[in-house]
């Protein structure tokens, strides 16, 4: 067709040359139409040619090339990228990127398009953008595309194929480097009669969310309770049963075998890693791998362990920029990556990138290939290079040039489980990992000092920044802070920990104000115009069963026993049955302000693995999963304190008789 077109102009522009006798006939153009003599027509033909070399010469050459590659490629072919040594590492309404689930924990298939977040997602969910990375999803826009396909590392290939490697792990060796059987030694059963009542109808909301994904949607990635059908939605890449591989920790940690057992079976047999779907790197690396992780060290199943290895190699692709640092977007089939198109000028997201140290260790703990240790070790490397604004970091950099692409800084969506996994770091190494205590406590200082305010109302808030301007708004995404603050205090500055567990109460606090009047919180609300604690936006009103505010009540519950906590808890069970429980599930509402519900039709994986685990643990003693000898990535998913000098000890050695992550 390029050709064609380039032709027929030709055609429009040739009668307007001389004509003669002898001239020349292209074939198929008649004599009274076109015709040129011998020394036109070897002109004519040169510039021709040279055209077609240039066109065709761009078409593979040039950097923004790759989906016309395509065209000529088969899939099978993955053209190398070089990588430079040196330099390796919300939802909201539609139009409004800043609201993608890199909070972005993000939901897929709610109503109100977002995550991320501190865990969002980036697709149509609600987490990502804000929540999701993180952790928490985004409206249907074209992904900006990298610009070079990735190349498969060689180390990765060679790993793959060395299952001496990965059968090296003792797992019994990892279990006596436990300080505390992780079930406790009653599973964690509490001894007055209120609150093991209050767990139990935990544990029977789950059975029943469960139950309902089993019967409606068994396979897929969620549940539409009102509708009774699956959802898939675009964020994991072709990967199916996300609440499955979200549910199995919490299944097991509830003791409910029998459905464990299912969730088991259905990951052997159906659990599918051969994909050539675009999926988000965050929310694979925190549902599934972290999922998978936390299923392997609970039970020593083989099967996890083989499955998270596996995918875990599909996802080092990403990493092939010239920074090292990856792109949000990967097609696990190829390789490929790029950048979220919402993102600005085809940046990373600092909630995503900065969430996959925890995971990605243990990947080289299990497997025995230091590449994965490697390429999140690049990342921090980078960071520690590179001025912050004001001691801050920034939501957006880029993965080619390595700078800041926009100075908007957020605790909330698209920053959010970046901090959460430097203080979880320092505490996973068993308080050894001296680098990331220090970025922590250097970023902890710069929020202090540049976004924690007090409104009027005395309520204690972090607002967002950008470029220098206070934005007073905290997103629910961001309610996870008050739970990372409190479980970092203690091992701040002497002068400063009373201080830290001051602010982390101050913070669940405002928190829990905004869980009002129907005791569930909406997903964004300010502290200006008159607002303490409020949505003021009807695009901010949703709620779409997240876990932030109630992970914080846990961990508080945890460090300071104070009843309240225990006590809010309780209140987000009453209000999930009143508002949210349907006849085939839980589902989110649009807007928590409202006298009369309105359901969003959408039961997210993160409900099950996130939470309804954090309302178990807060009403089960400290002993189950004891925060001593476990870390819950930002999908809830417990992850061990790696304690290597007890490793080598006990033999949990590799090839060349080195142990893990040396």
């Amino acid at each position: 067709n390029f050709l064609k077109v380039h032709l027929c102009s030709y055609t429009r522009v040739i009668p307007s040359l001389p004509f003669s006798e002898s001239s020349v006939f292209l074939p198929g153009v008649s004599a009274s139409g076109m015709g040129l003599r011998l020394s036109q027509k070897f002109v004519f033909l040169l510039f021709l040619s040279g055209l077609v070399t240039l066109c065709f010469g761009a078409l593979f050459f040039l950097p923004d090339s790759v989906r016309l590659k395509r065209i000529f490629l088969s899939k099978n072919e993955n053209p190398a990228v070089t990588v430079g040594s040196d330099n390796e590492l919300s939802k909201k309404v539609p139009g409004d990127p800043e609201h993608l689930r890199a909070g972005l924990k993000g939901g897929e298939g709610a109503n109100v398009k977002l995550k991320v977040s501190r865990k969002p997602s980036v697709t149509h969910g609600a987490r990502t953008v804000e929540r999701s990375v993180g952790s928490r999803a985004q409206d249907e826009r074209s992904p900006a595309r990298a610009q070079e396909p990735a190349a498969r590392d060689e180390r990765v290939t060679s790993a793959a194929h060395n299952g001496e490697r990965a059968s090296a792990y003792s797992y019994e060796a990892f279990k006596k480097c436990l300080l505390k059987p992780a079930l406790g030694k009653n599973k964690g059963t509490p001894s007055d009669s209120e609150t093991l009542q209050r767990r139990e109808k935990v544990k029977e909301m789950m059975k029943f969310a469960w139950d309902n994904y089993k019967r409606y949607a068994w396979g897929q990635n969620e549940l539409r309770p009102l509708t009774r059908n699956g959802h898939i939605g675009n964020m994991f890449g072709g990967l199916r049963g996300a609440s499955i591989v979200d549910s199995l920790d919490t299944l097991y940690i509830m003791g409910l075998m029998e459905e464990y057992e299912e969730a088991k079976e259905w990951v052997q047999n159906n659990l599918n890693l051969i994909s050539n779907g675009e999926a988000s790197l965050f929310e694979v690396n925190i549902r599934y791998v972290g999922g998978l992780l936390s299923a392997y060290y609970l039970t020593g199943a083989e099967i996890f362990k083989q499955k998270v290895v596996e995918l875990g190699e599909k996802l080092l692709p990403a990493f092939n920029t010239p920074t090292g640092i990856p792109r949000g977007v990967i097609n696990l089939g190829s390789g490929t990556s790029w950048s979220w198109g919402w993102a600005s000028a085809g940046s990373s997201i600092l909630a995503e990138f900065g969430t996959l140290h925890l995971e990605f260790l243990h990947l080289s703990q299990l497997s025995g290939n230091p590449l994965f240790t490697e390429k999140v070790m690049n990342i921090r490397k980078l960071l520690n290079k590179i001025e912050k604004p004001h001691g801050l970091y920034p939501n957006f950099l880029s993965p080619v040039s390595g700078n800041w692409v926009q100075h908007h800084v957020s605790i909330g969506g698209l920053g959010d489980s970046f901090y959460e996994y430097l203080i979880k770091s320092y505490l996973m190494s068993d308080k050894t990992d001296q680098e990331a205590k220090k970025m922590y406590y250097s970023a902890m200082e710069a929020i202090e000092t540049n976004l924690v305010q007090k409104s009027p109302g005395g309520l204690t808030y972090v607002a967002e920044w950008r470029g220098g301007i206070l934005d007073h708004k905290m997103g629910h995404l961001a309610c996870f802070s008050g739970g990372m603050i409190g479980i970092g205090a203690d091992d701040g500055p002497t002068e400063q920990r009373q201080h830290y567990l001051d602010l982390a109460a101050e913070i669940t606090h405002t928190c829990h104000e905004s869980y009002s009047p129907t005791k569930l919180g909406p997903e964004a609300f300010r502290f200006d115009a008159g607002a303490e604690a409020t949505a003021t936006r009807l695009s901010d009103r949703y709620y779409i069963l997240r876990p932030e505010v109630i992970e914080s009540y846990m961990y508080m519950w945890r460090l300071t026993h104070d009843p309240k906590y225990r006590q809010w808890g309780w209140e987000a069970v009453e209000a999930l049955e009143k508002h949210c429980r349907v006849d085939a599930g839980f589902s989110g509402i649009r807007d928590v302000y409202a006298s009369t519900v309105s359901h969003d039709n959408m039961q997210q994986s993160f409900f099950l693995s996130e939470t309804l685990k954090y309302l178990y643990l807060l009403f089960s003693d400290d002993d189950l999963l004891p925060l001593e000898d476990w870390v819950f990535n930002t999908e809830a998913h417990p992850l061990p304190v790696i304690r290597k000098t007890c490793l080598q000890e006990h033999g949990a050695k590799h090839d060349h008789g080195q142990t893990d992550l040396e």
